[in-house]
């Protein structure tokens, strides 16, 4: 069987940002801990029993053809962030800190396709951060996205 040079790599993405983001545990350069507790699919609120939690999914997906037949792929993914803390606001802050941190040290996400071939992104861009500013407290909810280029 023929591999295909061009194929969807969402949740081979997603699963590789799920697991650099469960070595967010409280150890310098990290402000938060995580426990482990990130899933690769989003969940709805009243679903979430572990706080912090981190749930990843990838959205919509664009192309940019290039000249030799070369196209560049742009991956929407979106990280929603739950915590529950006395002040909700300033531990959500914290933890997106925490993202950030480990999503620019790893620009050139490494991961495995379908195929089992070993690949990389070219660039992981972070187009927002939202919260609701504390309307929820003790517990506050977050979401970051990102554009992952491949």
């Amino acid at each position: 069987m023929a591999t295909r040079d061009y194929s969807t790599r969402r949740m081979a993405i997603v699963k590789a940002i799920e697991t650099k983001l469960k070595g967010i545990n409280g150890n310098f350069p990290y402000r938060s801990n995580l426990y482990n507790n990130v899933l690769p699919r989003l969940k709805f609120w009243d679903e979430v029993e572990d706080f912090p939690a981190v749930h990843i999914s990838a959205g919509s997906e664009s192309r940019q053809y290039q000249g030799g037949g070369y196209k560049d792929r742009f991956l929407t993914v979106t990280i929603r962030v739950y915590v529950s803390e006395e002040n909700a606001v300033f531990a959500l802050e914290k933890l997106f800190e925490d993202i950030e941190t480990v999503l620019e040290d790893n620009g050139s996400l490494s991961y495995t396709d379908q195929n089992g071939s070993a690949q990389s992104v070219q660039q992981i861009t972070i187009l927002s951060l939202d919260t609701d500013e504390g309307a929820l407290e003790p517990l506050a909810v977050g979401e970051i996205i990102c554009e992952v280029r491949y």
